[in-house]
């Protein structure tokens, strides 16, 4: 090992050792997929011991979730304020599209060998990745019911995620930004009609 790989792995602790962990474990998933992936691969990526890895994450399949994870976490979506519930809703699914078409793409990728390894869906893979994480729309929803847009206590929970189950479905089959008209037609001929039903006159 060379002197300056030496320093490298005494300098790194703590929190910046798992930060640095996670994301040669997402660049290593990126360029050489789930399949490929090792934790030894990773480590070597790293620049550091694979018992350094063992030591946080039991399994590959441990540590991709965490990378997935924190790769949201360090990249987060912007969150519009544009004064309206339809602006928001429109800007907020154009910024996740935009920022998330690739972040799909990875993941999409990696499902069917979470499916087999850990015996994991898709769905409890985005519920492992999300965890206590806010959702990007709670402040746009807080907003608009804090306007009178909208009254939380009446509208379905289905209803609140429909335009994101849908963006999701979109991204998940065409591995492309969702186009405008696309997104309009969302929130235009889709979501705000449920709205109005589940509004107080």
């Amino acid at each position: 090992m060379t002197e300056q790989a030496q320093q490298t792995r005494q300098r790194r602790r703590g929190e910046e050792l798992e930060a640095a962990l996670l994301e040669a474990a997402w660049q290593e998933l990126v360029e050489v997929g789930f399949a490929r992936l090792t934790m030894e691969s990773v480590a070597a990526r790293a620049k550091t011991g694979v018992a350094v890895l063992y030591r946080r994450w039991p399994n590959k399949d441990d540590l991709v979730l965490a990378a997935i994870r924190h790769q949201g976490t360090t990249h987060p979506v912007e969150i519009p304020d544009t004064g309206s519930l339809r602006g928001d809703l429109i800007a907020l699914l154009g910024n996740a599209s935009r920022a998330r078409v690739s972040f799909a793409a990875i993941i999409g990728a990696a499902f069917s060998g979470l499916l087999a390894g850990a015996g994991l869906t898709p769905a409890q893979v985005r519920e492992k990745i999300m965890a206590d994480r806010p959702l990007w729309s709670d402040q746009v929803f807080a907003r608009a019911h804090a306007r009178g847009e909208i009254d939380l206590d009446r509208i379905p929970p289905a209803v609140l995620a429909m335009p994101f189950d849908l963006m999701r479905h979109d991204m998940l089959m065409t591995y492309q930004p969702i186009p405008p008209e696309r997104l309009l037609a969302i929130v235009d001929d889709l979501f705000l009609p449920l709205i109005a039903i589940n509004h107080p006159r």
